[in-house]
């Protein structure tokens, strides 16, 4: 996968973070992922089509999600529920909308955001689109972006 595919949900991944949830987001070192799936407690989900397809999926553990939540909204979350859901469902959203400003003469459009919520759930790609998984770190815990995307 091109690097100019992947670096825009990189860079709007860390820019959201620092914005939206005031905490510097260190990522780790991409990889691809393989087979099985990745297995997470809630993940935000956004398609791509047009120009690339594919989507790209932010995913947390339970406790990750409820800190980030509690940060971008200001208030303290300590359960799942539809506010949690919601505000995963946007910052995926916000994410995708600035990666897709970066994914210059593509003219990719964006889903709405779905949410996975679920114990170890597993959220699968096509399977002829590879998908570069980026960890991050910050300080409201670890989570992964996983962007799946190829060139129609």
């Amino acid at each position: 996968m091109r690097s100019e595919l992947v670096n825009p949900f990189l860079k709007a991944t860390m820019s959201t973070f620092q914005t939206m949830v005031n905490t510097a987001p260190t990522p780790g070192t991409p990889y691809v992922k393989a087979e099985p799936s990745l297995s997470h407690d809630v993940s935000g989900i956004i398609g791509l089509s047009g120009g690339a397809k594919g989507a790209v999926i932010i995913s947390f553990p339970t406790k990750t999600a409820l800190a980030v939540v509690s940060a971008f909204i200001g208030l303290n979350v300590s359960q799942i529920d539809a506010d949690v859901t919601d505000a995963v469902g946007e910052l995926a959203n916000i994410i995708a909308g600035a990666a897709k400003a970066d994914l210059q003469g593509l003219n990719v459009t964006i889903s709405l955001p779905s949410v996975v919520v679920g114990s170890n759930h597993k959220v699968t790609t096509p399977k002829d689109i590879p998908s570069i998984v980026i960890p991050f770190n910050c300080t409201h815990g670890e989570f992964v972006v996983e962007v799946c995307i190829a060139l129609t």
